[in-house]
């Protein structure tokens, strides 16, 4: 079996759409969502935050409303807690892209493995602290941008509760680096 995520789904459109983008404003801010994407990826904070304007504010929309940080170290914050938590094998499987002057949309199903010790932090309970267990659900991320093509926020809108269908993972899903933990 292969791994149920695959980090490079994630930027393979905008990688694609910024080799044949001929607009000069579209082909900066594809460029900087695709750092944004790879730095977290990683995670790499500072380039995570040098991807940012200002006064970044972030609206998460689900069923519990919005549950977005709002502000420069509100986001710092919340990627701190995002790589402390260990849940940074993700992929946004994106199935659309548009982009124009001022915003990227991205629309896919997201995939995240989150470790079982984490989501007993958070206050769910899984059968097994140690394994590892999908998140999915379906996305639309809008990304908006000021003049000078930083990231303004990131609005993103589920279609319902990744959490409730998650399943346990094999160890053949997991990524290489999640096989290794597991010895």
């Amino acid at each position: 079996m292969t791994p149920v995520i695959d980090a490079t789904k994630t930027w393979r459109l905008v990688e694609e759409r910024l080799g044949r983008e001929t607009s000069p404003r579209k082909r900066q801010i594809l460029a900087n969502v695709l750092a944004h994407m790879k730095a977290e990826a990683v995670p790499d904070l500072d380039g995570l935050m040098e991807t940012l304007g200002e006064h970044p504010e972030y609206h998460f929309w689900g069923p519990a409303g919005d549950t977005g940080p709002k502000g420069r170290q509100a986001v710092r914050d919340f990627y701190t807690a995002f790589a402390n938590s260990g849940a940074t094998n993700l992929e946004l499987d994106v199935e659309r892209l548009v982009v124009d002057d001022d915003c990227v949309v991205l629309e896919g199903v997201m995939r995240i493995i989150y470790p079982g010790a984490t989501l007993n932090a958070m206050g769910r309970t899984v059968d097994d602290p140690s394994g590892f267990y999908l998140y999915q659900d379906r996305m639309v991320v809008f990304w908006p941008y000021d003049a000078d093509g930083r990231l303004i926020g990131e609005d993103s809108y589920v279609s319902a509760d990744g959490f409730a269908d998650m399943r346990k993972l094999s160890p053949d899903e997991l990524p290489a680096s999640l096989r290794s933990s597991l010895r």
